[in-house]
């Protein structure tokens, strides 16, 4: 693998995990959301990230991965809806309360969020350090050729 090979992966990891930021913090935002354009409370969003099938041995794939010159990219398939039931909460005075009182919230736990945004952080961080390594190991060689 070559170097720029090596900074293109990182790079859709960082284009990944920032998409997948994005995702959670849209979350976290509409936490209390009751009333959407498609009706109803808001619901959770969730990344999904493509893999490749790996028909070969991991040894077979890890020595393809060595001879290619065609890099490993981190995909967004696209973000799916979570389609649990909302979190029925009693307010009778809230203007999208039904008739019992009862008002549809938003399936969201902030707590498992901040976890998932704190997850998609440290990602984030890891890809950046494989692009920075890569980066002073390109260097250094350039160094070396002098």
């Amino acid at each position: 693998m070559n170097f720029l090979s090596a900074m293109e992966t990182a790079s859709s990891g960082l284009a990944a995990q920032r998409f997948r930021m994005n995702i959670i913090s849209g979350n976290i935002a509409n936490a209390e959301t009751t009333r959407t354009p498609e009706g109803g409370p808001y619901k959770r969003r969730d990344t999904v990230f493509g893999a490749l099938p790996a028909p070969r041995t991991f040894e077979e794939e890890l020595r393809s991965r060595v001879q290619a010159d065609d890099p490993l990219h981190v995909k967004v398939l696209g973000v799916s809806v979570d389609e649990r039931p909302p979190i029925l909460k009693y307010d009778p005075s809230h203007p999208d309360a039904n008739e019992e009182g009862y008002v549809a919230m938003p399936n969201i736990n902030t707590t498992e969020e901040m976890v998932n945004l704190m997850l998609a952080t440290r990602s984030y961080e890891a890809n950046v350090a494989a692009f920075n390594a890569t980066k002073a190991m390109a260097l250094k060689a350039l160094e070396i050729g002098k």
